[in-house]
């Protein structure tokens, strides 16, 4: 045979070689899945709730107004630092005034009268003493001008002198105890009047008062809507007040949020959080739990379910209220804020990525296994109902012999990325963690091909 004979027949069946070889690797590789492993870890773990909402002070009052009128003074300006008692604002009071100093002048004439009433019925008193005096006297003479006259020893004459004399200091006692009673009836008059006037007073003090604005404690005037020479009005049923300022107590600080109801079962008074404020960025605040609203609010319109007159279906929030326990000296009511509130914390757990976590309905499960050649799943059991093989089983896929193998678990506290795992694992197992396209529709009994690498960027992504 020619040399060029045997080159081509060599170069033929190498040609032949490779694409047996190619054909055996496609064959090999039709079926197989590439996906990204890892382990389960031992880690500390802690379960986070997340709300934003604002800085609010525990404290804070807004100062409405109390009476009708223009305003005179202003003392504060908005931002001030003020003492409880300081004076805040002044109302006109010219005629509050008036009324105050013309109802002292008529409680102390009505003082004065009661005073006279007194020394009257003093005076009637002491007249009724002295006629009770006389005409003790006028009796015991009359008595005795009765023997005298039967004994005829005096004329009658004198005996009807001394009986119209009694007569008539008996008229005169009779006379003064009308008189002491009529005294004691103006001092109880006089009296009264004083308690009228003193009430009528202490209303016209009120209204004065009312003019007059001080702070009730200690704080920061954190809003100041009016100006001076501005009129106020007080509110009535419909229509609320005018408000003047608003003074808050900024010693204690608080983070008003609102969480999510599917996360409220979880949060609990005295649960410690971390706060950071958008206005100072880089620095996180400590704060505790010290407050759980028990309504429910749509999250649409802030409106209060208890307030609302129709179910609503929409998304609902709780409001959360989180004292901070080192808030800083400039920190302003309103700022925004996010609060990490946490929940729960776990200490050298099983843990494994959240994304590796997946749900099959059981009947898929029951068919993989039967596919499989897995004679338990093949059979299932003969009082198992349609509602049963519906019920969602959680779980994770375990590569053993280069295959997936879903294995259920049952899993505890939820962390940012990773999530407790109480039972269903070893730590060694090896679990597939990605892609979520492959974990979506990766099935039991999966041949898989890892690949751990980072992965590539798609163009445009």
């Amino acid at each position: 045979m020619k040399t060029w004979k045997k080159v081509l027949l060599i170069t033929g069946g190498g040609l032949l070689l490779l694409i047996l070889v190619a054909v055996g690797i496609h064959q090999s590789n039709k079926g197989l899945v590439t996906v990204q492993t890892g382990k389960p870890q031992r880690q500390d773990l802690a379960s986070v709730v997340s709300a934003s909402g604002e800085i609010k002070p525990k404290t804070y009052v807004n100062i409405g107004a109390n009476a009708f009128g223009k305003i005179t003074r202003l003392y504060v300006k908005e931002g001030d630092r003020v003492k409880k008692g300081q004076l805040l604002a002044q109302l006109e009071n010219v005629q509050s005034s008036a009324d105050v100093a013309a109802t002292k002048a008529s409680l102390e004439a009505s003082r004065t009268d009661a005073l006279a009433a007194e020394a009257n019925e003093n005076t009637a008193k002491a007249d009724l003493n002295r006629a009770k005096a006389d005409a003790e006297k006028s009796r015991l003479d009359w008595d005795r001008a009765q023997g005298l006259f039967k004994d005829a020893l005096i004329s009658r004459a004198e005996y009807e002198t001394r009986k119209a004399t009694w007569q008539t200091s008996e008229a005169g006692l009779a006379q003064a105890e009308a008189r002491l009673a009529q005294a004691k009836a103006q001092v109880d008059s006089a009296q009264g009047h004083v308690v009228q006037t003193d009430a009528t007073l202490t209303r016209a003090s009120d209204v004065l008062q009312k003019t007059v604005y001080a702070a009730p404690y200690a704080g920061v005037i954190t809003n100041l809507p009016v100006r001076e020479g501005e009129t106020v009005v007080i509110g009535i049923q419909n229509a609320p007040g005018s408000t003047l300022m608003t003074l808050a107590d900024m010693s204690i600080i608080t983070a008003e949020v609102k969480v999510d109801e599917t996360d409220i079962v979880n949060v609990k008074l005295g649960q410690p959080a971390d706060v950071t404020i958008d206005a100072i960025p880089k620095k996180v605040f400590h704060a505790v739990v010290s407050e759980i609203g028990n309504n429910a609010i749509v999250r649409s319109t802030g409106v209060a379910t208890s307030q609302s007159a129709s179910a609503s279906q929409e998304a609902k929030d709780f409001k959360v209220v989180v004292t901070l326990s080192d808030p800083p000296e400039d920190l302003r009511p309103g700022l925004s804020t996010t609060a990490k509130i946490t929940t729960a914390t776990r200490s050298n757990v099983v843990t494994i990525p959240i994304q590796a976590l997946t749900v099959r309905q059981q009947s898929d499960l029951e068919a993989a296994a039967s596919e499989n050649g897995s004679v338990q799943a093949a059979a299932p059991q003969k009082d198992a109902s349609k509602d049963r093989k519906n019920d969602e089983v959680q779980g994770v896929f375990v590569i053993r012999n280069k295959k997936s193998e879903f294995v259920p678990v049952q899993t505890g506290i939820a962390g940012t990325t990773d999530i407790e795992v109480l039972s269903g694992l070893k730590e060694g197992d090896e679990i597939v963690t990605g892609s979520y396209k492959v974990l979506r529709t990766m099935k039991p009994g999966t041949s898989v091909k890892v690949d751990n690498s980072a992965p590539k960027k798609e163009e445009g992504s």
